[in-house]
Formats: C-alpha cells, sequence, structure tokens
C-alpha cells in the first residue's frame, strides 16, 4: 500500500501547519471573520434583465469563516478562510479551507461565477489539510499561473479528507463508517455554493487529491460525473484498499475506479477529464496509473499523464506537475469566468 509512503511527508507539513500556522501565506495569523458571499440583494442587483439565462449560481446562505492566515503575491493578499462543516448529508462534522483567487474581488468580475477546484491531501488528511501550507504555495502557485494565463482562476476548497488519524475510509461511504464518500461529493461543495460565486455547471467542478486523496479525486470523478468534470490524481491509488471494506464486498465494487470507468464508457459518457501527476521515481505508482490508462483512457474517459522528472510520492513533486502542463490541460476542458 503505497501511501505509507506519504506519511513522513505528511507529518513534516502537519506540524509545521498545526506549530505554525502564521506561516500560511505572507501574512501573520488572523482571528477576523471574513465572508466571501454576497447577499441577496447583491445578486439581485447582478441578475440582469427579465429572462436573461446566467450560469451564475449566487450563494444561498453566506456564513462567516475564521481567516486563518493570507496569501500574497500575483496581484492580492488574499484570505484562506477555515470553518468547522456539520455536513447535512453526511452527518460528518469536519474542517474546510477555502480560498478565492485574487480575480474573484476584482470589480470587473463582481457578476462573475467561478470554476472550483476541491483539493485533497493524501495520508490520513486529518486534522487539517495539508494544501494550505506556505510551504507548498498552491494558492500562490495557482493566483500566478491564472495571472500569466496557464490557468483559470479557481476558488479552492479544502476539506479534511478522513474522521480521524487511524483508518484510511477511501473517499466512500463505508457501511456502518462515516459517510466520507457523501461528504466529499455533496456537503463540501454544497458550502462553496452556498458561499462564493459558482457557475451552474459541472464544467465549472474538478476535484485534485495525492496519494489516498489522489484515490478519493479519481473515484469521485467517475462516480460522480455529473457534478465534477475533472480530476487530478497525483500518484493515486487505483482500487480500494482500506481495511473498512472487510465484509462489504459489493460495497466496494461499487467504490471502485476500474468499474466506475467500465461503466461509465459502456454508457457512452459523460465525458470526463483525468489528469494524472506522477513522480518519475515513483516505481511502485507508475505502472498502475500507465495501465489504468491503456484500460479505461478511450471514450468518454480521456486522460493525460505528467511526469515529473525526478519526482517523488510527495505533494511538492505535484505542484510542479500542475506548473508544467497539467492546469493548461484541465483548465482547457473547462469553463472560465462567467456571467
Amino acid at each position: 500500500m503505497h501511501r505509507a509512503l506519504f506519511r513522513p511527508v505528511i507529518a513534516l507539513i502537519t506540524l509545521t501547519v498545526l506549530a505554525a500556522t502564521a506561516g500560511c501565506g505572507t501574512g501573520a495569523s488572523q482571528t477576523s471573520p471574513v465572508r466571501f458571499g454576497a447577499t441577496q440583494a447583491d445578486a439581485a442587483l447582478h441578475a440582469g434583465p427579465p429572462g436573461k439565462q446566467s450560469l451564475v449560481q449566487w450563494p444561498t446562505r453566506p456564513i462567516s469563516f475564521e481567516e486563518e492566515s493570507r496569501v500574497g503575491g500575483a496581484g492580492g493578499n488574499t484570505p484562506i478562510g477555515v470553518t468547522t462543516l456539520h455536513g447535512p448529508k453526511s452527518g460528518f462534522t469536519g474542517k474546510v479551507w477555502v480560498w478565492a483567487p485574487p480575480e474573484y474581488y476584482e470589480k470587473r468580475n463582481a457578476h462573475k461565477g467561478f470554476p472550483v477546484m476541491e483539493a485533497l491531501p493524501g495520508a490520513y488528511g486529518y486534522p487539517v489539510n495539508y494544501w494550505i501550507g506556505a510551504d507548498l504555495k498552491l494558492q500562490e502557485n495557482l493566483a500566478q499561473w491564472s495571472k500569466n494565463g496557464s490557468s483559470l482562476p479557481f476558488i479552492v476548497v479544502m476539506p479534511v479528507l478522513n474522521p480521524d488519524a487511524k483508518q484510511y475510509y477511501d473517499g466512500s461511504d463505508i457501511p456502518g463508517q462515516p459517510k466520507i464518500g457523501t461528504w466529499l461529493s455533496q456537503d463540501v461543495p454544497d458550502l462553496v455554493r452556498q458561499n462564493f460565486r459558482t457557475l451552474k455547471t459541472r464544467d465549472a467542478w474538478a476535484i485534485m487529491g495525492s496519494s489516498s486523496g489522489g484515490f478519493a479525486a479519481l473515484k469521485n470523478v467517475l462516480q460522480h460525473p455529473d457534478t465534477f468534470k475533472v480530476a487530478i490524481p497525483n500518484g493515486p491509488d487505483i482500487v480500494p484498499d482500506s481495511p473498512l471494506w472487510k465484509g462489504h464486498e459489493r460495497e466496494e465494487r461499487e467504490n471502485n475506479p476500474e468499474v466506475l470507468a467500465r461503466r461509465l464508457m459502456a454508457r457512452g459518457g459523460p465525458d470526463v477529464y483525468l489528469a494524472f501527476q506522477d513522480g518519475s521515481r515513483e516505481h511502485t505508482v507508475l505502472p498502475k496509473v500507465r495501465k489504468f490508462l491503456a484500460r479505461y483512457g478511450h471514450g468518454p474517459v480521456h486522460t493525460r499523464l505528467q511526469i515529473v522528472p525526478g519526482g517523488t510520492h510527495s505533494a511538492a513533486t505535484y505542484v510542479q506537475g500542475l506548473g508544467e502542463g497539467t492546469m493548461r490541460w484541465v483548465s482547457a476542458h473547462m469553463q472560465g469566468p462567467t456571467a
């Protein structure tokens, strides 16, 4: 189970985040609340003439997030907010971090909805999501890439991946366990829709993850293609391997990306786009990814593999890959900010 390779990296990142959250971004840690959503009055103001069809999904129930930190560079000093979400559909309660790109705050875009990326960590992904870390600079890089035209400006939502640091739940609803599949595919996207200007189309929704989070990203796009159009699986597991599936073979099969890909191909869509990323030194992972691509990268399952030279099974490798072509390919298949 190659996920173990991720644990030393995650442990280091987790300790860094917990011990020095002020280092996440360029500014000091904040305690002031932040709202990303507009009011209903604002929505009415920007709705346009009666009868005009708009792709914009206006926030329905904006809340106040705690400002965890700020991200500087590439045209803005933008906040990362955090909240504890009591998932109404999953029944699971966990932390979720959110960030909007600098373009989201620009007056010229005040009436536009934005694409969304759900970003999942590797290993247990609990109690923090390491994509908020200043060492990885995911937000800073996304801001720079959108500024230079190599990526769309994404809202990024970063939930915890598991309910504890004891077991892997495969991003799924395992019988008798917390409904993490519903949490990732419904509750977390609903939180974004309630608080941000998004778009009423699957073309504006992507999900990225690394290692165990990469499996969850891959599985969720194939399982919920009406919600997500794009997945970025980084060094992913290909099949479920949580020990919690024991005695639940039928449900395990329903959460197997190979089974889900075959079914999607058999019914002819909808089209999904899978942007795999691996380091060239991931000798255990790469053959499994290549096998999946050869078997299932046909018809409505569109695939791409970004191999990072000298890269390892690490989040830093995958950020590098995002900038070396992955985000450009992903963005070409997604809907950008639209009124």
